[in-house]
């Protein structure tokens, strides 16, 4: 198709190109007067606008041809690629359709990947890096920092305006990080504990399970101690610091994340290892396969939840790379700060004087729509691109795929597995595939909702500590809408119709957390209860404050 088309352009183009040959040479022979030439100049002149206006014409209808089979051309790389890197996930033993036909059906059907067979790590760009480089990409980019400036310039007017004067304070900035130094000797606290407690477990267990007599009763020794390590130091020992020492939000959000950061590092630890001792074991190997503790402490600074004792590594360092991550790491802090002073501190403030009802509640979401995208906008780049390659660029960690382009996904399916391609791995190879790997695969959608309800209660542990309440808006949009979209919206759907709603259902929900969370924040802080109970934590006060004097 594409090559009848480029065919029948070169055939027009020839012959445009022999007609106007022609009409010059026969308007040459006839023009001899001066009247005459003046005329047929012009004459001339429409002729080439007409003749460009043509060619311009015919190259945009051939350009959806171009771009359609350098994509067809780009999808059977990427299938390829695909292919042998599912390959290389068996073991070698590709399950395509070709072996599939080539040996016995059922005998492939019914193969199992090992679990240990996991991620494969190479040196890879980050995919914003990559499209930056394309100007109207960029183009988008500088479309952010001219509005950022923006919002600054129209809060120094309306401080000025109101306090006649320039008011350049950062109270809400503040307040959101207090009591740092708190943070600071709780993350030493656990990120040492993580450093030395699963590394001296596990070596103890490693080198001596070859020699053990009940190696059974022996690793379930060290099974429970390790669980007992999770649960009691990891698993209480943030939330214990964070409601004793009654931390602001952002300062409670650094300790969580970060609790539940290293207790997904130290699971994939020891996960990734027991097998390979357990293998030395079988083989009689005069060997113990223990890693270094400097691979561990890698492991533990390193841009992923998967470990190895060695990842693909960049030849050298670019600090001033670096230090342009951290500056816009802090540039969407100030950003965010911004947006929550200009759009919802008027939103929210008055919450008390108007009481609670449905008329409240749509205008709230359709209001917080705006402030809710740009937030989820600037926590993906702030955390997923700045902040995760500016660690990987420090280590020289060389795959930096954190993400993939969740943009254009027309499916909830497509959406998680690219808009957080570092927890995903997590989940996706010590959730689902170990519980496929314990259950057969019979049991595809008993382990994808085992998965949507660990990743669902996560989320909302992680935000009833950071906001001081326990209100599950979260929990119901990603367990029951969430869920339900991903069943039903899957990726049989490519249609860019399907693209439009997945943003617009992403804009509601975003809206709908922005506006009932922020409303529960500002009804807590404006209607405060004389004598607290455990209940109160979980009643909301959004409900009720209005009514209340």
């Amino acid at each position: 198709m594409v090559g009848e088309e480029k065919m029948s352009l070169r055939r027009r183009l020839s012959k445009s190109s022999e007609d106007t040959e022609e009409k010059e040479e026969s308007q040459g022979d006839r023009s001899e007067e001066p009247l005459e030439i003046l005329s047929n100049g012009r004459n001339d002149l429409k002729q080439l606008i007409a003749k460009k206006i043509q060619l311009t014409a015919e190259a945009e209808e051939l350009k959806p041809f171009f771009m359609k089979e350098v994509g067809n051309h780009f999808d059977d790389f990427v299938t390829n690629l695909i292919e042998k890197s599912t390959s290389l996930d068996n073991g070698g033993c590709s399950l395509t359709s070709f072996s599939v036909l080539g040996e016995n059906h059922h005998r492939a059907k019914d193969q199992r990947a090992r679990p240990e067979h996991g991620k494969i790590f190479v040196i890879r760009r980050s995919l914003l890096d990559e499209l930056f480089e394309v100007d109207h990409i960029r183009t988008i980019y500088h479309m952010f920092i001219a509005l950022f400036i923006l919002f600054i310039l129209s809060t120094l007017v309306v401080d000025y305006i109101d306090e006649g004067r320039l008011v350049l304070d950062f109270n809400l900035m503040s307040y959101a990080f207090g009591k740092f130094p708190v943070v600071t000797w709780t993350w030493c606290t656990m990120f040492l504990c993580t450093l030395s407690v699963p590394y001296f477990l596990f070596q103890r267990w490693a080198r001596g399970y070859h020699r053990s007599s009940h190696p059974v009763v022996y690793s379930l020794l060290y099974c429970f101690l390790f669980v007992v390590f999770q649960t009691v130091v990891l698993g209480f020992g943030p939330p214990y610091v964070v409601l004793a020492y009654t931390l602001p939000p952002a300062s409670r959000c650094i300790i969580i994340l970060e609790q539940i950061r290293l207790i997904m590092k130290a699971y994939s630890f020891v996960r990734e290892n027991v097998p390979r001792v357990l293998n030395s074991a079988k083989e009689n190997s005069s060997t113990v396969p223990i890693p270094t503790v400097n691979q561990y402490l890698y492991f533990l600074f390193a841009p992923t939840l998967i470990y190895r004792d060695n990842y693909p590594r960049t030849p050298s360092v670019r600090w001033g790379y670096v230090a342009m991550q951290f500056a816009q790491f802090l540039g969407c802090l100030f950003y965010m700060y911004y947006i929550f002073k200009r759009l919802c501190s008027p939103l929210f403030r008055n919450i008390k004087e108007e009481p609670f009802s449905a008329r409240v509640l749509v205008l709230c979401v359709f209001n917080s729509i705006l402030p809710g995208v740009l937030i989820q906008l600037l926590i993906f780049f702030a955390f997923l691109h700045c902040w995760l390659n500016a660690f990987a660029e420090m280590l020289r960690f060389g795959d930096r795929m954190f993400y993939k382009d969740w943009w254009n996904s027309t499916s909830y399916s497509n959406y998680y597995r690219t808009w957080n391609v570092v927890v995903h791995d997590w989940l996706y190879y010590y959730a689902y595939k170990d519980f496929l790997w314990f259950f057969t695969k019979k049991f595809r959608s008993a382990a994808m909702l085992a998965v949507f309800a660990v990743s669902a209660v996560v989320h909302e542990y992680a935000l009833a500590l950071c906001l001081n309440f326990f209100y599950p808006v979260l929990f119901v949009l990603f367990m029951f809408f969430g869920m339900a979209f991903n069943f039903l919206v899957n990726d049989s759907r490519k249609r860019p119709i399907w693209n439009v709603l997945m943003w617009a259902s992403l804009f509601t929900g975003h809206g709908v957390i922005l506006c009932f969370y922020s409303q529960e924040w500002y009804a807590r802080q404006r209607c405060p209860l004389k004598n607290p109970t455990f209940l109160s934590y979980i009643q909301p006060h959004s409900w009720t404050c209005g009514y209340t004097s």
